[in-house]
């Protein structure tokens, strides 16, 4: 796990290697179900503090190569090919998409399936779902039953 003095200090490093000198600037969000996000307005990337706590060196070195390359190829290039070529260029080795671990423990809803899937949510699910790896389509024999989080982290039954 990295400190986060360490995790700025290597993302600024990246920062000040690829991007000219002074025009863009390195924080952490509160993100927890994205890894990192490059804001073109305020010329600022950023990491999630809860993927940081989480991840290895080598991980979020890769999450801000991944914003260095939109940063230095422009919004409107999105994931598409002169993002993925300037991406390969800077040694970004992943996909378009983190898919290394998320705050998910911080999830205030956990919902369970029938066949015990686990799915969490941020926000209080508030129409009927059902789990999409057991149906393609809503199916209530699949409903999830959802729980809220006690403060010590453990789901209590919702009335």
């Amino acid at each position: 796990m990295s400190e986060l003095a360490a995790v700025r200090a290597q993302a600024e490093a990246l920062i000040a290697v690829h991007l000219p000198a002074d025009t863009w600037t390195f924080g952490f969000d509160n993100a927890r179900t994205r890894a990192g996000q490059c804001d073109f307005g305020r010329h600022r990337i950023t990491v999630s503090r809860h993927l940081a706590a989480r991840a290895d060196a080598n991980a979020l070195e890769q999450v801000v190569l991944h914003e260095i390359a939109h940063a230095l190829v422009g919004a409107a290039a999105g994931h598409g090919p002169s993002w993925r070529s300037t991406a390969r260029q800077l040694g970004y080795r992943g996909d378009r998409l983190h898919d290394g671990p998320i705050a998910d423990d911080l999830a205030p809803w956990v919902g369970r399936c029938p066949s015990g899937h686990e799915h969490v949510r941020y926000r209080r699910p508030t129409r009927p779902t059902s789990c999409a790896r057991c149906a393609r389509r809503y199916d209530p024999a699949n409903a999830i039953q959802w729980e809220r989080r006690t403060p010590d982290r453990t789901p209590s039954a919702v009335r």
